[in-house]
């Protein structure tokens, strides 16, 4: 049996580590960046800078977005996406990240491919079988280890508000994934025009509350234009082309459950919390279902 990797897959593997190690790095930019701003002006800010990233890769790619030759359904579903995400989904995940800690909200906001699950079992009519059924189970445990600090028979949450805006939060990106994977339009153009609706929710928003972003401080706006670049953008791009240099897109998207867990060690050294033991196990529960259900599926 030959074992050697093709140039390609090589290329896909390092594209996706790079993604892995990026993303890997945001639950400590949020809560890091969180010190010197509030919600609404990290958010504005960073949508600013992912739109002009995916502007300029947009615009100097193969297939740039022409906003003329859009029909009506493209532009109407690029307005609902947009208010999924980036609108909605930071806006509840930022709260969450305000009141728990960042391992906390990190880890319970990972659940959403479980949630993917139930909707395609409540929206879309798939049966469940029973692995199924146990991966949902095995899952939400983990949920239940962490809401709980370690004590998931209590059934005492610590914080209730900050782990149903967390949880709150997966349920709006598996939607938005979900309608994300029914939109055949090139990747770049199509998230850029999501992120210019949801960049318009924003200023909607900002008017009805009042409260309009200020001229963020350096560390702030530094923070901000990390989170726009690493979280929102450039991260995506990257992803993407490591699913299409890899033969198997299987073997590249399983590297995605290394995220949180290097997310652990960038929150341990450089947000300064102390990773708790049921962090840990709550997290291995919830990927633990996740790669059940995919196993199931095989």
């Amino acid at each position: 049996m030959n074992m050697q990797i093709s140039r390609s897959q090589r290329k896909a593997y390092l594209l996706a580590l790079v993604a892995v190690l990026f993303w890997s790095t945001i639950s400590s930019a949020f809560k890091i960046t969180l010190r010197y701003l509030n919600v609404n002006d990290l958010l504005f800010w960073a949508v600013v800078s992912g739109i002009l990233v995916l502007g300029i890769l947009n615009m100097t790619g193969k297939s740039p977005i022409r906003f003329r030759t859009l029909s009506p359904k493209q532009w109407f579903m690029s307005a609902l996406m947009g208010f999924l995400n980036p609108f909605l989904y930071y806006l509840v995940l930022l709260k969450a990240y305000q009141l728990l800690e960042a391992q906390e909200a990190g880890t319970l906001n990972y659940i959403w491919p479980i949630i993917l699950v139930l909707f395609s079992i409540l929206f879309l009519g798939q049966k469940i079988k029973p692995q199924a059924m146990l991966a949902i189970f095995v899952s939400f445990f983990g949920i239940l280890i962490i809401s709980t600090g370690g004590h998931p028979f209590s059934l005492k949450l610590a914080h209730s508000m900050g782990v149903a805006l967390a949880v709150g939060s997966a349920f709006f990106w598996a939607g938005y994934w979900i309608l994300n994977m029914k939109d055949p339009r090139e990747e770049t153009g199509k998230i850029l025009l999501n992120m210019l609706f949801g960049l318009f929710y924003l200023m909607i928003y900002f008017a009805f509350s009042q409260k309009w972003p200020a001229i963020p401080s350096l560390p702030g706006l530094l923070g901000s234009v990390y989170i726009g670049i690493f979280e929102m953008s450039l991260t995506f791009v990257i992803w993407l082309k490591a699913l299409n240099y890899s033969a198997d897109t299987a073997k590249v998207s399983n590297m995605i459950y290394l995220s949180p867990f290097l997310g652990l060690f960038w929150i341990s050294h450089t947000v300064g919390e102390n990773i708790h033991g049921y962090t840990l196990a709550g997290l291995a529960f919830i990927v633990g279902g996740i790669l059940l259900q995919q196993w199931q599926r095989k």
